[in-house]
């Protein structure tokens, strides 16, 4: 079983519109509701192959209570944990030719008493766990070094302990020594503070990563695939996409497919980027099922040119 913590989970409600014209009335092609957060999507592409996961999540007002019966309607195990706060609600303007416009709540904040909760919720629900998944920013309220501390205390347990975050978070939680990491470009290059402008940069970033604590990492490079970090030495592979629908939650589905094999390496890195890509192909933030993923369609590189530009990135 595969546990998911997201501390500022959301409604998102995603919106299609013919073009976006700021200050005009622009009537909507389509719209869906979704469960979202990045620990949440993580959840959610599990489910959507019927693999056993649990979302831990802060339950605050209407909302709150909205979002746990969406992830229960896809048929998640749901640990809700009440909080004084209130549950956010993001908007995506997604228009036809992929372009999203986001616009993202800051989420209510929470005390000390909803965190001693929600860690208690997470270190009761992980005896069971393979894997211990903390994804997503960190509502107001939560200190830098909360990721850090919970991983610690999972490491203890012998629980192989996941972060996706960014910023001062992801740089704590890397002394909790956490089995994975996986950052997006932009997050990469913000943890190490230069450019990732070439696959060579990608991978000093994340072997930069590794030597501040993680044990692999796993960096989403946008079209241009992903570069996959750990013991075993480097892989990049790509996963090409004719169309794209919509990016959002891409990462999540990525790291999804990287748990969901319990394996290391290729065949990891191919499941990563397969359902990666099946994101893209879908509208809003929808997360794929067994029908979308194409394992075929993912090209891993056997020689790699590490001063290869990274141009394609979205």
């Amino acid at each position: 079983m595969i546990l998911t913590l997201t501390l500022n989970p959301s409604l998102d409600r995603t919106i299609e519109v013919p073009e976006l014209v700021r200050g005009a009335l622009v009537r909507a092609s389509g719209t869906r509701l979704d469960p979202g957060g990045k620990g949440v999507n993580v959840a959610r592409a599990l489910a959507a192959h019927q693999l056993p996961t649990c979302a831990v999540v802060p339950r605050g007002g209407p909302e709150g209570r909205q979002l746990c019966e969406l992830l229960t309607e896809e048929g998640i195990d749901v640990c809700a944990v009440p909080v004084t706060g209130h549950t956010r609600s993001n908007v995506s303007l997604v228009e036809p030719d992929g372009a999203v416009t986001k616009i993202n709540e800051p989420g209510g904040e929470l005390g000390q008493d909803d965190l001693e909760r929600i860690v208690k919720a997470v270190l009761d629900t992980a005896v069971t766990a393979d894997w211990v998944v903390a994804s997503g920013s960190l509502p107001p309220g939560v200190p830098d070094t909360f990721y850090r501390d919970l991983g610690a205390r999972l490491t203890e347990r012998g629980v192989r302990f996941v972060v996706d975050t960014s910023g001062p978070a992801l740089t704590e939680a890397l002394a909790a020594a956490p089995a994975l990491v996986k950052p997006n470009r932009e997050e990469l290059a913000e943890s190490v503070g230069f450019e990732i402008a070439t696959l060579g940069d990608a991978v000093r970033a994340a072997q930069v990563l590794r030597d501040k604590g993680a044990r692999t990492v796993l960096a989403s490079l946008g079209a241009d695939g992903a570069v996959l970090v750990d013991e075993q030495g480097v892989r990049y592979g790509e996963s090409p996409v004719d169309r794209g629908r919509s990016a959002v939650g891409a990462g999540d589905a990525m790291l999804a497919g990287y748990l969901a094999g319990g394996v290391t390496g290729r065949d990891a890195l191919v499941e990563a980027l397969s359902w990666g890509a099946a994101a893209v192909r879908l509208p809003g933030s929808r997360m794929p099922g067994p029908g979308d993923v194409d394992r075929d369609s993912v090209l891993v590189h056997t020689s790699i040119d590490l001063s290869e530009k990274l141009e394609r990135i979205q």
